[in-house]
């Protein structure tokens, strides 16, 4: 939590705006992709709350579960862009230890869950994780835009 903030303590913070309501709303859209895959690859067309296991057939909907899962592995690693542009802008006080943690941690317990057991109830967190992010990247990236926008909040 304090190598970024240590790197750029003697430079101006850096503005960023455009890029990162391009990002924000880029994972916004990728969020809502995933959702919708979440959905169809299970959630709405079959899965239950009740210990749904992985089904490890080649199945259309069994690989699509796995696509999906994949694909939401690789988008934690384009979250870890969050801490960067942070320490970039200087938001030191939002690179906490949780932050660092929660974003350090996500692709290895991902990684573990999609190689062994892509699809089942263990997705469920994933598609609840896409829908907060459709909300919170949405609101973040109103945020980006400028003062102008804010009363759009």
């Amino acid at each position: 939590t304090s190598l970024g903030p240590k790197l750029m303590e003697n430079k101006k913070p850096f503005e960023l705006r455009q890029i990162m309501a391009f990002y924000n709303f880029s994972v916004v859209a990728l969020s809502l992709y995933m959702t919708y895959e979440f959905l169809m690859s299970g959630w709405a067309t079959g899965y239950s709350f009740r210990c749904d296991i992985v089904d490890y057939s080649r199945s259309p909907t069994a690989l699509r579960m796995v696509r999906t899962c994949w694909l939401y592995y690789f988008s934690k690693f384009i979250e870890l862009l969050d801490t960067i542009f942070f320490v970039l802008r200087k938001k030191n006080n939002q690179v906490t230890f949780l932050h660092v943690f929660h974003h350090s941690i996500m692709p290895w317990t991902w990684w573990f869950g999609v190689k062994f057991a892509a699809g089942g109830l263990g997705t469920f967190h994933a598609l609840l994780n896409c829908i907060v992010h459709v909300v919170m990247y949405t609101y973040y990236g109103i945020c980006s835009l400028g003062p102008a926008y804010h009363k759009y909040l």
